[in-house]
């Protein structure tokens, strides 16, 4: 049995909703799905445009999205939906995850993947349950210079790790933009939106992931500060954690949205015994290598003596720059990859796994839950327990 185009629905995204775009081109660059049908918006009027000028089916853009899982449930299996992706924020992630896993659906969902730990927990244990493949879309891992790093790290060639800094600094909330209209700004802010935390659920959870996904390891214990600096704001939107790793390696993590004048500078440093390791978001074509008394090395994106994981992932040669939506595409085909691997009643292999999945999502409410008692605490280090 050949490959088949997977066929996608999809949850929020609609008009003017920046994220969602994202995902359809992301998940359109390789060819292998196609978007059947959806309930772009909480508003049906507003769905019903967003699928017309998506050249979706009258048939399928739904109002709601209770309508949508019951009814693509009830088509004919060639016509059957292969999996849902869930781009709403992250108040509404939890319940139309839970009823497309229950109605046999695969799973894409934006990251936090829920609003508390309670309702990741409860997503594993349905996973878990159904056995379908549930993928959390942490771009940044998608990145060949990311898995190049990794492989690195793998190989031993820093050898044991001692340090990691990784910092996500971002700019666009240095003031309250939430009260001039920005309605992403409105619900990032908004604990009963968001969550027990803003700056550290938004972006931070990017950090953290990156900084297990490189190297291996385990956060292990935090000891953090989390501030709310533009006066008027409901939840932190920056904050500072100090990091104990399972090998007994330290870091730090700094996640803000008040730094005025950066845009995504996502990067982060890699010390091991023997060198270290620096990427750079905004750089992401090349990764520096270091090692004491000898030149820097700098590793270029698309070249012949890459990791099989950074070419794998990459899908122009040298020169040409592979960036966000490649990064993000990356998930989308690998995920796609796995689920036509299990069509077939064989093993993904580890090329085909290598996506975020719900493990990563319950780890990413963990850290927000574990670095909130940190802050409210005056215990110095917090156990990374769940």
């Amino acid at each position: 049995m050949n490959n088949v185009k997977l066929k996608m629905g999809m949850i929020g995204g609609g008009k003017d909703a920046f994220i969602g775009a994202v995902h359809r081109i992301a998940a359109n660059i390789d060819g292998q799905i196609e978007l059947v049908c959806g309930a772009l918006s909480i508003n049906p009027e507003v769905s019903l445009a967003s699928g017309r000028e998506l050249f979706l089916s009258e048939k399928r853009i739904y109002g709601n999205y209770e309508e949508m899982i019951i009814k693509e449930s009830q088509r004919p299996l060639d016509e059957r939906l292969d999996f849902i992706t869930i781009v709403t924020p992250n108040f509404a992630h939890f319940a139309p995850a839970m009823m497309a896993l229950e109605y046999g659906f695969n799973v894409v969902i934006e990251k936090p993947i829920a609003l508390s730990l309670s309702e990741a927990l409860q997503l594993k244990e349905k996973v878990q349950e159904t056995g379908l493949t549930l993928c959390l879309t942490h771009t940044y891992s998608g990145y060949p210079m990311v898995k190049q790093a990794r492989n690195m790290v793998q190989n031993g060639e820093i050898g044991v790790i001692r340090k990691v800094i990784v910092q996500y600094p971002q700019g666009w909330l240095s003031t309250l933009t939430e009260k001039e209209g920005n309605s992403g700004a409105a619900w990032r802010t908004d604990p009963a939106k968001s969550g027990k935390s803003g700056s550290m659920g938004d972006i931070g959870t990017h950090a953290a992931h990156l900084a297990e996904y490189i190297t291996g390891l385990e956060i292990s214990e935090v000891c953090a500060d989390l501030n709310i600096v533009v006066q008027g704001r409901g939840l932190d939107d920056d904050g500072n954690v100090l990091l104990k790793f399972n090998n007994g390696a330290n870091g730090v993590l700094i996640a803000t949205q008040i730094a005025a004048g950066e845009e995504n500078a996502l990067e982060i440093k890699i010390y091991g015994e023997k060198g270290g390791l620096e990427w750079h978001q905004m750089e992401p074509n090349s990764l520096i290598l270091k090692r004491q008394n000898e030149p820097i090395q700098i590793y270029r994106t698309g070249e012949k003596y890459l990791s099989t994981a950074a070419t794998y992932n990459t899908r122009v040669p040298a020169g040409h720059p592979e960036g966000y939506l490649e990064a993000f595409a990356n998930i989308y085909k690998n995920f796609a990859a796995t689920l036509n691997a299990k069509k077939r009643d064989e093993e993904p292999s580890e090329l085909m796994l290598d996506f975020p999945t719900v493990e990563n999502g319950v780890r990413g409410m963990a850290f927000i839950d574990v670095v909130v008692q940190s802050a409210n605490s005056d215990t110095k280090w917090t156990k990374f327990e769940y």
